[in-house]
């Protein structure tokens, strides 16, 4: 690769790794799976870059997409996530709000990969309908049905979590 489409590839790398981390991550629910699927994907568009450095965010995501939904398929729906504790402390938050967001990452990660996808790409990433269906492969009425169903299990499955814990203030 000529040495300023190489330096063109780093630059991207340091400016929106770590957008495409967080999207890993919120697709995964894993810190180390997400780095593993954002550097599959790099790997990826780094053999391609002469083609793809024009539209290079779009297509890294796309692969970020396909290959989760792809390691979901190979390994059934038999996934298992565990709640991971927050890298950080959230200063000048409550317990509430700590347990109703631990309550959406576990719901968001029970979710099939495809529903997950669907929510991280129109509401982090705040895609249109037809964005999202054509990023995925399918039709926008695909992803409005899916956001549909992935919305009401995540109010399912958080109901508890809107109630203040016992003792809390």
């Amino acid at each position: 690769m000529k040495e300023s489409l190489e330096a063109e590839f780093t630059a991207f790398v340091a400016a929106r790794g770590q957008t495409l981390l967080r999207i890993a991550h919120a697709l995964t629910g894993s810190r180390e799976a997400a780095e593993d699927l954002v550097q599959g994907a790099l790997a990826k568009a780094y053999a391609r870059w002469p083609r793809i450095h024009s539209d290079a965010e779009a297509y890294v995501k796309r692969i970020i997409y396909n290959d989760r939904v792809s390691i979901w398929r190979r390994t059934g729906r038999a996934e298992v996530s565990m709640a991971e504790v927050p890298e950080r402390a959230h200063t000048g938050r409550h317990d509430h709000d700590v347990a109703e967001r631990l309550a959406v990452q576990q719901a968001l990660l029970a979710l099939p990969a495809r529903q997950r996808a669907v929510l991280v790409m129109r509401y982090l990433e705040d895609r249109s309908v037809e964005e999202t269906a054509e990023a995925l492969g399918c039709r926008p009425g695909t992803v409005a049905s899916q956001a549909s169903r992935a919305l009401a299990k995540l109010r399912e499955l958080t109901a508890g979590a809107n109630r203040p814990m016992e003792g809390a203030r």
